[in-house]
Parts: C-alpha cells; sequence; structure tokens
C-alpha cells in the first residue's frame, strides 16, 4: 500500500480516538453536574452529518468535515452561536446557570483527558515495547562536530558522557536537548581516551535555529547506502543499497557526514558521482534538489541497545517521557513568533508526517501520544473559541466575582474563531506550499 495511504489512515484514526476522548472530557463532567448536553460530534456536521441518533436527550453523530470535534451544552456561549437559546432566561440544567468552578472543570476537562493520555500511551509503549538507546560505548567513533561547535572546543570523535553534570543515556538525544533544553555545559570522552567538560553557551538553541545547525552532532559513518529512494536523483544516478561512496564532485568522500556539505553546495547542479559495488568502481551523474538532497540514508554500524520495563518502571519512566515531550514542545512553541519559524509550522500534512511509512503499531501510539499531548497545550492557549479562552474568563469570574458581559463574550467568540481559521489555513497552506515547491 501507498506510504502516503497508510499515513493518511493512521493519521485519521489517531485523530479519531483523540477528538472523541477530548470531547468525553467536557462530556462525562457536564453530565455529572447535570448540565444538559445537546450534541455529541466527532468532526464537523456542517450543513449535514454522515451519522446521527438522538439518545437520551442528546444526538451522537460524525460530520464530514474531518478538521475537529465538539460537544454542545446547552446555555454556553461556544462555536455554534445560538443567540436565541441565550436570550431565553437561565435554566437550572444550563451551563451558565452552574457554579463556577464547576463550570471550571467543565471546561478543563478535554485538556486534561489529552494530557493524562498522553501520559499513559508513553506507560503503555515502554511496558510493551521497552525502548532503544546508543551510549557512549556504542559508537566508537563518536561524533562528526559541525564547524559552529567546533568553535566552542568540540572535535571530531568525541562521544556524549555527561550534559549539565547528568549521566547521558541515549547519546543520540544531544541535538535535541540542546536545542530544547537549558544546557550548561557537556562532558565528553575524546579519542585519546581523556574526559573534558566543554561550556555551552546560554542561547545555544536560538544560534542552532537561526543559524540552520539543527544537527551539530552527527554519528560518524561508512559512507555506505542502507536505501535509495525512488524518484529521486540518487535512484535516477543508478545508486543502490549497499553501494559504497567514493567522491562526488571530485571530492572524497570516507564517512557519511562528508557528503552533505558538498551535496547542499552544489545544489541543482549536475556534478559527477563516484561509488564502489562488489568489485567495481562506477561513475555515474547526479543533480541534488534544491534542499541540497539525492535522496540516500546511511548504513547503521553502530550499536542500538534495548531496554525492557517493569510495570512500576513503565509508569516512572513514561511519566518522565510525557513531562519532557510537553517540555520540549514548550520550549520550542516560542519559534513560531519569527519569521522563519512561521514558514515552518505545518498543518495535516505535517502532523500525517510524525506517522511511519509502514503500519507499525509503536510508531502509532508514539504519534498518538504526541499529538494528544500537543492538542493539550493548544487548547489550553487564552484564545477565545478554544478551551483555554474559556477558562481564562471563568477564572476572571472566579477572581473578581463578575461575570464577563454576555456581548463582550459573543464578540471574542467571534474573534476566536477567525483567528482559529486563520492559524489553520496558514498552517495547511505551509503543508501544500513545501509540497509544490521544495
Amino acid at each position: 500500500m501507498d506510504p502516503f495511504i497508510i499515513k493518511a489512515i493512521q493519521l485519521l484514526l489517531s485523530l479519531s480516538l483523540l477528538i472523541v476522548l477530548h470531547e468525553m472530557g467536557h462530556f462525562i463532567p457536564a453530565k455529572l453536574f447535570k448540565i444538559r448536553v445537546e450534541k455529541f460530534f466527532l468532526f464537523f456536521d456542517v450543513k449535514f452529518a454522515l451519522f446521527k441518533k438522538k439518545i437520551g436527550g442528546t444526538e451522537y453523530g460524525i460530520g464530514w468535515l474531518p478538521l475537529g470535534g465538539y460537544v454542545k451544552i446547552s446555555g454556553m456561549i461556544d462555536e455554534s452561536m445560538d443567540k436565541e437559546q441565550m436570550a431565553q432566561p437561565p435554566q437550572a440544567w444550563e451551563f451558565r446557570s452552574k457554579p463556577a468552578w464547576q463550570r471550571l472543570i467543565v471546561m478543563l476537562g478535554g485538556v486534561t483527558v489529552n494530557l493524562v493520555l498522553g501520559f499513559l500511551i508513553y506507560m503503555m509503549v515502554l511496558f510493551v515495547w521497552g525502548s532503544n538507546y546508543v551510549g557512549p560505548d556504542d559508537m566508537p567513533r563518536g561524533f562528526a562536530v559541525a564547524q559552529e561547535f567546533k568553535e566552542f572546543g568540540f572535535q571530531d570523535g568525541d562521544r556524549i558522557l555527561e550534559v549539565s553534570g547528568e549521566k547521558m543515556e541515549n547519546s543520540l538525544d544531544i541535538n535535541r536537548h540542546l536545542f530544547m533544553r537549558d544546557i550548561k555545559n557537556i562532558t565528553v570522552l575524546r579519542q585519546d581516551g581523556k574526559q573534558e567538560t566543554i561550556a555551552v553557551p546560554e542561547n545555544i538553541g536560538s544560534r542552532m535555529f537561526q543559524e540552520g545547525v539543527m544537527q551539530p552532532f552527527v554519528p560518524i559513518q561508512n559512507a555506505v547506502l542502507d536505501s535509495v529512494l525512488a524518484d529521486r536523483a540518487a535512484a535516477a544516478a543508478g545508486l543502490q543499497k549497499g553501494d559504497s561512496l567514493i567522491s562526488l564532485n571530485e571530492q572524497e568522500i570516507g564517512y557519511w557526514h562528508e557528503l552533505a556539505p558538498i551535496v547542499g553546495a552544489n545544489k541543482g547542479k549536475e556534478v559527477e558521482v563516484v561509488f564502489k559495488r562488489g568489485d567495481k568502481i562506477i561513475s555515474s551523474k547526479v543533480t541534488p534538489d534544491d534542499e541540497g538532497l539525492i535522496g540516500v540514508t546511511s548504513k547503521r554500524d553502530f550499536n542500538i541497545q534495548s531496554r525492557e520495563y517493569g510495570l512500576s518502571e513503565s509508569v516512572k519512566s513514561g511519566f518522565d517521557y510525557g513531562y519532557w515531550t510537553l517540555h520540549d514542545y514548550v520550549a520550542q512553541f516560542k519559534y513560531v513568533f519569527t519569521a522563519k519559524g512561521a514558514t515552518q509550522v505545518g498543518g495535516f500534512g505535517a502532523i500525517g508526517g510524525l506517522f511511519p511509512d509502514t503500519w507499525n503499531w509503536q510508531g502509532f501510539w508514539l504519534a498518538t501520544a504526541l499529538i494528544s499531548i500537543i492538542l493539550a497545550f493548544m487548547n489550553i492557549l487564552p484564545i477565545p473559541a478554544l478551551d483555554g479562552g474559556h477558562v481564562t474568563f471563568l477564572m476572571y469570574e472566579i477572581i473578581t466575582g463578575k461575570t464577563p458581559n454576555e456581548k463582550f463574550m459573543e464578540y471574542a467568540q467571534v474573534v476566536g474563531f477567525f483567528i482559529l481559521i486563520a492559524l489553520v489555513l496558514f498552517a495547511n497552506g505551509n503543508d501544500i506550499y513545501r509540497w509544490l515547491f521544495e
């Protein structure tokens, strides 16, 4: 089956699960507080629904527009903008008639479910599949270091031992930690067996982002191809899995990390590639694309260790995994508000890219957990029309004892709705632009 179809099915399944559970987070406390819930929908039923059935005073259904879902709660100013109902005297079973603390619990329910679900999935994944890691002893050649980081004192061949004084279990996490976390120093093991602790600039994440150095540490590996992507430059040049690269554009390639700078310097230019296949030396022509890629991946030649978890271990480690996932997402969110970061915002295409090309339950659940945590964070932002907007107004009411004016709430809801539509169009527009031109 086509990888695009597989990703699309996984995305639809994941979002359906997360949306239903998110709305259940609103639905259940509303029912407990005896608030009438008029509708419970997966996806939006603009003009019509694919399916609907009324049970016990609530209409359950599936809409045709897969941009989310909703529960329509009586007596609440929401995306339905039911002004006729709001013009009537408040009823005992309406949202607006309940104490502020009950309304706050109802509005926080969806975010809470998404957050807890993400943590639980990580716990389950670690318990069922365990985790993989690469320690310093598993990559004896160490890392190839970007020139920008050599200025700080790092050297090719360095192996990562500690980060800010704490042992680093998985050396391959170093780039992500540098970008998203508060790293003060890194202890490395040199090829001569000596250890050295190197200070890291305070704003290292911002520097990496602005300078485009997102992978300053790359494992040193032989330049042997593990895969050649179809319909890309390398495949057109006749390269195959198992080929060993010798040179590109008459520049010798001894290790894999030496390939990227040469390819990047020859975007859109036809250059000579020399490689070894068995006992034969073959020469061909290859043209790197506008991103500086030719469509190949390297054959891994370092060891990957696996770790299994008992039930109690998976709970603790899964919680840590969830915490740091949320922390890292919030940490990188600040880059969205930069000119460069705005162009990298993605919509459903980017979300679909989180899933594996082939059906893999571990990959599916890891992507679902990440999306669940992202949804929790995005929904709690203080934007009218999102849960966070409602929570903001409720907190104002609880603190001041004053209920916001209904007209103001209606206008805020409209403004928030248009903000959300604009963000959705912008994010998915970026996906389309990248698909067409990159």
